[in-house]
């Protein structure tokens, strides 16, 4: 019964915290989409790069080094992109 006391006097104390924004919590957003904006402008570029190479390679008759750079760049691709999804199933257990 002293426990039980306790404990509903311990709870009524604490209470149910709301959520609340960190400070700089705006700024720091902001700094994710700039970041997943050049992730997304690096990846075109690579895409763009490696399709222009595998032209030249296949052009010139040269070993082709390009598919495994497309593959490489699609495969990262996915990866930045699915970031958000990955973490939220690997932190939210």
């Amino acid at each position: 019964m002293i426990l039980a006391a306790l404990h509903d006097t311990v709870l009524a104390e604490v209470g149910n915290p709301t959520p609340e924004a960190p400070p700089m919590a705006d700024k720091l957003l902001q700094m994710g989409r700039y970041f997943t904006w050049l992730i997304q402008l690096s990846g075109i570029t690579a895409i763009t790069y490696g399709g222009g190479r595998f032209a030249w390679e296949k052009w010139n008759g040269g070993g082709l080094q390009s598919p495994k750079m497309i593959a490489s760049a699609m495969a990262g691709g996915a990866v930045a992109t699915s970031a958000g999804t990955i973490m939220n199933s690997v932190i939210g257990g």
